[in-house]
């Protein structure tokens, strides 16, 4: 494990932005876990808002690109899985006061 690259990650994940809803998908609750190894070999796991999502394949390569910029990146792996099933109490408090659901 490697937690400096791990918080490294997120920061860059909370500068990618669903594209219908204007939070980043870490607030938005859509990171489920990253994992990073010394190798720097960095392991998502994710999901959507909707297993539907038009904008799927535009999201999953900002995601490639931010994160594979990193120096300390060698390898990246994004899986995508739809178990749990995201809903809206996975979002961050900031992310429910930004769309004003609290």
């Amino acid at each position: 494990m490697n937690p400096e690259l791990e918080s490294h990650i997120i920061d860059t994940l909370k500068n990618v932005y669903d594209p219908e809803i204007p939070v980043n998908i870490y607030d938005l609750g859509l990171i489920y876990k990253v994992e990073a190894d010394e190798d720097g070999k960095i392991n998502i796991t994710m999901t959507l808002t909707a297993p539907n999502c038009p904008m799927v394949d535009e999201l999953l390569q900002e995601i490639h690109d931010k994160i594979k910029a990193i120096d300390k990146v060698s390898d990246l792996n994004i899986n995508v899985v739809f178990d749990p099933p995201w809903d809206r109490s996975m979002m961050s408090e900031e992310a429910m006061l930004t769309l004003g659901l609290i």
